[in-house]
């Protein structure tokens, strides 16, 4: 049996050089995960996102350790999003890393 490469996480992709390129991507938050409010945006017609900076990066992001700050409560996008697999490698690659 013969598995195709591109869904299998890459070994090389760690949280320390991870560079947090999914924290760039706009989450949508469809299930209560516990996220704290003040990490929330809400539109206009009651959709809800996790809040972002100024810059872009998701609000939840630890500039310092540039891990996630509720990685315990992050939505479940999040906690789907799987580190080295292939929409990580895709995001790392569009950001040149």
């Amino acid at each position: 049996m013969m598995i195709a490469t591109a869904t299998l996480p890459e070994a090389s992709v760690t949280c320390a050089s991870c560079e947090a390129c999914c924290c760039r991507l706009e989450v949508m938050l469809i299930t209560d995960t516990g996220v704290p409010e003040r990490f929330i945006e809400t539109d206009q017609w009651g959709g809800r996102t996790m809040a972002r900076s100024d810059d872009g990066w998701c609000a939840a992001l630890d500039r310092n350790t540039m891990a996630c700050s509720i990685y315990e409560q992050r939505p479940l996008i999040c906690r789907e999003f799987e580190m080295g697999g292939y929409e990580c490698l895709a995001e790392r690659a569009a950001h040149d890393l």
